[in-house]
């Protein structure tokens, strides 16, 4: 139940599911995820003058180095590929030997700290603290 701020209860949609249910998170093997920012603002890269591809934001140089973090900060993860798109982040990561740490570490839990560690830093460059970078959960094919 949800009630709003005069107490009264209020009827909210139900929030789709996006994860698998019955599915481990845990499991090795590949997932493609993707990260979207906020309300979809164009934020992490752009298209400079003079040249088709895009180009990293300041605040898309700091994705990519929490991005590229994964794999230190959780060993038995790796990011195979990745792209760093103006509103949302698309990653091929790979689970690999699962069991090593304690706990197993989570296809979740990686993404959690991914988005933890780049929103802090954003914030911080910004001078926004406590402001949300990228929308709740993220959504990934296994």
């Amino acid at each position: 139940m949800c009630y709003n701020t005069f107490g009264d209860f209020m009827n909210l949609p139900d929030r789709k599911a996006i994860r698998l249910k019955e599915f481990n998170y845990g499991t090795e093997g590949a997932y493609f995820i993707t990260v979207c920012v906020e309300h979809r603002e164009n934020l992490l890269s752009f298209v400079g003058e003079g040249s088709p591809l895009p180009q990293l934001s300041a605040y898309g140089k700091i994705t990519e180095n929490a991005l590229l973090q994964i794999p230190k900060q959780y060993p038995s993860m790796q990011i195979d590929k990745y792209v760093i798109m103006p509103d949302h982040v698309h990653i091929l990561l790979s689970l690999l030997n699962n069991g090593r740490g304690n706990p197993s570490p989570t296809v979740t839990n990686a993404m959690g700290w991914f988005k933890y560690k780049a929103t802090k830093e954003i914030n911080k460059h910004r001078s926004s603290p406590g402001k949300r970078v990228f929308q709740r959960s993220f959504y990934d094919h296994v």
